[in-house]
């Protein structure tokens, strides 16, 4: 079995609706990954469990849709 690895991104995406919208289309680009947002956290974090690296694909498609997205240090 491979090992899933998690990545966390800062964004600034702050509606239960656009997030809802963003993690499906994300679930279409990325099979298989489990994403989620935490939109109580200060930085609204989006968390994607993955086997393959996401940070480009992430980052583009929520830069394209206009949102704010950079991996939490």
């Amino acid at each position: 079995m491979d090992e899933k690895m998690v990545e966390v991104f800062k964004t600034d995406v702050s509606d239960d609706q656009t997030a809802a919208i963003i993690q499906q289309q994300l679930q279409h680009k990325i099979p298989g990954a489990r994403i989620n947002f935490d939109l109580e956290d200060c930085d609204n974090i989006l968390r994607v469990e993955y086997e393959t690296a996401v940070v480009e694909p992430v980052t583009k498609l929520m830069n394209d849709l206009g949102f704010y997205c950079k991996v939490l240090d």
